[in-house]
Order: C-alpha cells, then structure tokens, then sequence
C-alpha cells in the first residue's frame, strides 16, 4: 500500500508487512512502509512528526471492514486504469491461480519506496478480474490510514495491519493481500531490486495455518526501478534514535523526482514510469503439503523459493530499467 485508486504512501498501499513486528493491543506496528516526517528545520514537517509521535503510541485500531465501498471502487476504476496501465504499462498473469471464492492470503514482495506501483497494478487487475463486490482487503501501518488525505483507502479496503483485523477478514471470506517484507523491502536499495527480502518475518504462515486459508504469492517487478533507491538507512534510523521515538528502524534515502535527494521518502515523489509485470503463482496449501502441523520456517522457506524464481525469470525478461 498498500490498493488505492493510485500510488500512495505505504504499500497499500502498503501493507502489512512484517507479521512478527505487527504490534499488539499496546504496542505499535513498525513494519510500515509510511516513513515519519524528517524535514529537519520546517516547522510543517515538526507538526507533522509530533503528529506521527502520537499515532505512533496509539493502539491499532480494530478494523471496520464494512468501510470498504464498492460503488466508490467501481466509480474510481477508470483513474486506476490510467494510471495502471497506461503510465505503468502494467501486466499481470495468472489471475486465474487466486481461488474464485472464499478466503486466501495474497502474499507479496514489496517495491517502490513508499510509492507503490505494483499495488496499484495488481489491485486494477484483482477488481477488474473479479469484479468490484469480492471482498478484498489490503493492511497498512495505522499512521497510513490516518494520513491527511489518505482516509480515501478505507473505502478501498484497507485496514490497519495486525493479525487479528488480518484474520477477521478472512473470517469475512475475503482475499487479504500483505507484504511480509515491510518498509525494509520496500526501500531496498537498487541494485538489490530482484531480490524477495521478507527477513526472518514469518507470521503469515502462521495466519495462513491458523485461519486454514491457502497462500498465493504475488511477485512483482518494476517499482524498485521507479527512483534510485541508496540505503534503507537503518543505521541512521538508529544514530537519530528514530527507532526508539517513532519505532521506525529505516531513514531511507533516494533520488526521486522532484526532490533530488530525497530523505525519508514522507511526502512520496513522483514515481519514473517503470513497466511494472505481476505474477500471481499457484495457491499453497500449507496443511496439505507440509502436513497437518506444518514447520512454519519451512513453509516461509518453500514460498519465499518459489518467488525469488520467479523473480528472477521476470527479470531476465528485462531488456532495461524503466524501459522493461
């Protein structure tokens, strides 16, 4: 987020991401991919981080998933389509490998910084492919829903991301799309562009065994080549004591149009025209085939496999970046 009508801070646009650091009742999510405000000297950029601070500190709200309008998405679809498919020249196969019905786990790589193309391309063809009334849900750090502006993603489903509003939307017998791989995926640097980086970030297998819902990956290429992405800046988030004031453990630092130098990634940039390819793969029965009480690092180990392959199939399809 991260699926809106266009790109967006966070992955659905951005996320979920990272199941092992989604918060508890208490705690807050750090695995996010909506950057706090780090304008350093701007008193906007001031308001904001203190505004950030204080979302930070809040519990992640329960989702409501009856926010999600589909007369909102079907009336937005055409923006979502300009935008897809003709500045992203986006492509997505096997669309046919996601279960007609009944709930599943869309589990994905994460690319584009906090723009996320891929999100937008995939949510296009997912609403296109089944139609507006499937229930579909995407999660995203708490910050990002409460975003000045970004409140629209709740009426495409988006819900703060945690593990019980994640299984009450299976339960609700909807597709639920997450990015295991968080912030630290997401801001990659670009020359790690093909590479599946979820860490050691295995809790969807453990949602996905518990709810007893199938897993389909979806790989996507394209978005890391959107900006150029240097560092993740962990080691600056923590030299700045981010990590303890706002629980982000990346300062990310690109060069992205407009800003050139681009710190944090907080108000977004305006994304290069990237030919973005999904490739959504077979379901993955964990209980099926790893047995009834599945090794949970095996399974991760298994999906994260299949998707690196596939990653990298797409990328030798590449003649060059942006280009495609």
């Amino acid at each position: 987020m991260a699926a809106a009508s266009h790109t967006t801070v966070n992955g659905h646009g951005a996320p979920p991401q990272g199941w092992d650091d989604v918060p508890r009742p208490g705690e807050a999510d750090d695995e996010g991919t909506a950057s706090g405000p780090f304008g350093f000297g701007s008193s906007l950029l001031t308001r904001a981080a203190k505004a950030v601070a204080s979302q930070v500190q809040r519990r992640v709200p329960r989702a409501d998933l009856d926010e999600r309008d589909p007369d909102y998405i079907r009336e937005t679809l055409p923006r979502l389509w300009l935008l897809s498919s003709l500045y992203f020249r986006g492509e997505v196969r096997g669309l046919g490998n996601i279960p007609d019905e009944g709930p599943v786990l869309l589990v994905g790589n994460h690319s584009g910084g906090n723009m996320t193309p891929d999100t937008t391309v995939f949510s296009l063809a997912f609403h296109a492919y089944f139609g507006v009334e499937r229930r579909f849900h995407q999660l995203a750090h708490n910050l990002v829903l409460n975003w000045p502006g970004l409140g629209f993603l709740r009426r495409y489903g988006t819900v703060a991301a945690s593990p019980e509003n994640a299984k009450a939307a299976l339960d609700a017998g909807a597709a639920v799309l997450v990015y295991p791989g968080g912030d630290r995926e997401v801001h990659r640097p670009s020359w790690q562009a093909n590479t599946i980086d979820f860490g050691d970030r295995t809790g969807y297998v453990r949602l996905a065994v518990e709810a007893g819902v199938p897993i389909v990956p979806v790989v996507a290429i394209g978005g890391q080549e959107t900006a150029l992405f240097l560092t993740q800046g962990e080691t600056l988030a923590k030299l700045l004591r981010l990590d303890k004031a706002l629980r982000l453990k990346v300062l990310p630092i690109s060069l992205a149009v407009p800003w050139g130098l681009n710190v944090g990634d907080v108000l977004g940039h305006v994304p290069l025209p990237s030919k973005i390819v999904v490739e959504v793969l077979p379901p993955i029965d964990p209980r099926e085939e790893f047995g009834d009480d599945p090794d949970v690092d095996e399974v991760h180990e298994h999906v994260t496999r299949l998707m690196q392959d596939t990653l990298d199939a797409l990328a030798s399809e590449r003649r060059l970046p942006v280009i495609g």
